[in-house]
């Protein structure tokens, strides 16, 4: 059974305070909101309104299939922008001050084919507190024997080319997100550390809202749509193949890249640091100077500042990303980025190779390498008169 992990105060117990007190000061020297401003609101029209249009134009429009093979993968584009920049920050409680606001772009969530609610326990609460712990974040738990994430997990030998197939593998995500990965987290005893013991309407919650997104993406579209069977499939998995994959590259370049850690704990159970230290070991930011990776990622390209301070909106993370990175150096601490998505995606593909490859290579050099033995020694004898 998976304990909890304690992270352990050593000697940087006074970062995240004196953080939270320079971010704070921003705010009020500002006379500025943590929540959404009109920026914020703007961005939210924009990929809702985009993402509706989109899937109108498909269910409705005069247009050819192939046309419409390619707004199907811009629609699944689409689907991740919405679930970056709208969702993940209303489940977050970052959107807004107001709660039903928050609550109703949660539920947002359903039409890219998610459960908010396994997502708040899954994200918010267990890879938020627990990143890159392995048997505790899940988060990098993306495919078990397949992909390895964590060098104290064993390496075998199909994961010598994870770095050739787990791009492929990025794009399943969502394929598995809609029909497996809700049902799999939900039923299960634990959640990582934590105990899942769901209220009685989440249960209708996650059948309901899964009907719906089947209704709206699959039903709805064979009884409207001018188009065989397989022309559906298709599009459909070209839509399930482009939000994966902008979903799993996204979330990975932010975690698994050269610099992060993947701690394990001591004999104890604990991690020996602060849980913002550790935060700052094992997050990384991308791209942080592009409008384009910022307008589209929803600040999880600032990764760095969504771990340290989840309940600000984040439209604000530029602003108080130099007061971070000022007060991770002051308190010698890393502040692990990438200049561009390119250069973090090579990270990336390097780490998996030094997981996979280069780590089955190191094992099996181990294994070979010949262990002094005093039964191996020669000894004389001497001959018999």
């Amino acid at each position: 059974m998976t304990q909890k992990v304690k992270f352990t105060n050593i000697n940087k117990s006074t970062f995240y305070a004196t953080l939270r007190k320079r971010v704070d000061a921003h705010f009020d020297d500002q006379n500025l909101s943590v929540h959404a401003n009109g920026a914020m609101w703007f961005k939210a029209v924009f990929f809702l309104g985009t993402f509706i249009a989109l899937y109108l134009l498909i269910l409705l429009g005069d247009i050819s299939p192939l046309l419409k093979l390619g707004m199907a993968i811009v629609l699944g584009m689409f689907g991740a922008f919405v679930g970056f920049n709208i969702c993940h920050d209303a489940i977050h409680k970052a959107f807004s001050a107001k709660p039903i606001i928050n609550k109703s772009f949660s539920f947002l969530f359903s039409l890219i084919g998610a459960s908010a609610y396994v997502w708040s326990i899954c994200h918010n609460i267990v890879h938020h507190t627990y990143t890159n712990i392995s048997g505790h974040d899940e988060d990098i738990d993306v495919a078990p024997g397949l992909i390895r994430f964590c060098e104290n997990e064993p390496v075998n030998k199909i994961q010598r080319y994870q770095h050739i197939y787990a791009f492929g593998l990025y794009s399943l995500a969502m394929l598995s997100w809609v029909f497996r990965k809700d049902y799999k987290k939900f039923f299960q005893t634990k959640i990582g550390c934590q105990v899942a013991n769901h209220p009685r309407i989440e249960y209708f919650n996650l059948f309901f809202f899964k009907f719906l997104y089947y209704f709206l993406f699959i039903i709805l579209p064979l009884i409207v749509m001018d188009v065989t069977w397989w022309q559906f499939i298709i599009g459909f998995l070209a839509m399930q193949f482009a939000q994966g994959l902008v979903l799993g590259l996204v979330f990975q370049l932010a975690h698994v890249v050269e610099g992060t850690s993947f701690p394990h704990p001591n004999v104890d159970g604990n991690i020996e640091e602060a849980w913002a230290a550790h935060q700052m070991m094992t997050t990384a930011n991308f791209a942080v100077n592009s409008k384009i990776a910022g307008f589209l990622c929803g600040g999880l390209n600032r990764q760095v500042e969504h771990h340290l301070f989840p309940k600000i909106c984040h439209i604000h993370y530029p602003a108080i990303g130099k007061i971070v990175k000022d007060t991770a150096l002051e308190f010698n601490l890393p502040y692990i980025e990438s200049p561009t998505f390119l250069s973090a995606l090579g990270s990336h593909y390097r780490m998996l190779r030094k997981l996979g490859k280069e780590a089955y290579i190191a094992k099996k050099v181990a294994v070979k390498e010949p262990i002094p033995c005093l039964l191996t020694a020669k000894i004389n004898i001497p001959q018999a008169l």
